[in-house]
């Protein structure tokens, strides 16, 4: 009887767990595969895209075609990655060269995704992320999410 419950009980449990996790549209896949274990973020930054609407779109169109939503904080390295990621790209009167990755990550820098976008938007979300990334240590892993 004891194991009766007990059976009972795990099939509850499970039929819970899956039934929340269709709900909420969670992957309960195993992930083993190393490469995408490290993927993982120590954080998430809900970017508000309302207050900067081209930075947002910028980051996205990216992420999209395939280029990563985590940033690891590499402060030491933003201004050589800068320096390889708009090499090429010339400057346009009345806009700023957006990247993403950020020169601040260590995904940053050579073939990152540039793009022309007003100085208010990109200095204002510039700002904006330092400012949320201040007391999170160099090798923090940042998972950019737009909800």
């Amino acid at each position: 009887m004891k194991k009766l419950k007990r059976s009972i009980f795990s099939l509850i449990l499970v039929v819970i767990v899956a039934l929340g996790a269709y709900y909420f549209d969670i992957d309960l896949s195993s992930k083993t595969d190393p490469v995408e274990s490290s993927t993982k973020a120590d954080y998430s930054l809900v970017f508000p895209a309302e207050r900067y609407p081209e930075t947002a779109k910028h980051i996205q169109n990216a992420i999209k075609s395939g280029h990563s939503a985590i940033c690891t904080i590499d402060r030491a390295g933003a201004e050589d990655n800068r320096s390889e990621s708009l090499k090429g790209i010339p400057t346009k009167k009345g806009f700023d060269r957006d990247e993403w990755p950020m020169a601040m990550c260590t995904e940053g820098g050579v073939n990152a995704d540039i793009e022309y976008i007003s100085p208010k938007d990109n200095r204002g979300a510039g700002s904006w992320v330092g400012n949320q990334l201040e007391d999170y240590p160099d090798g923090s892993r940042v998972e950019f999410i737009f909800p």
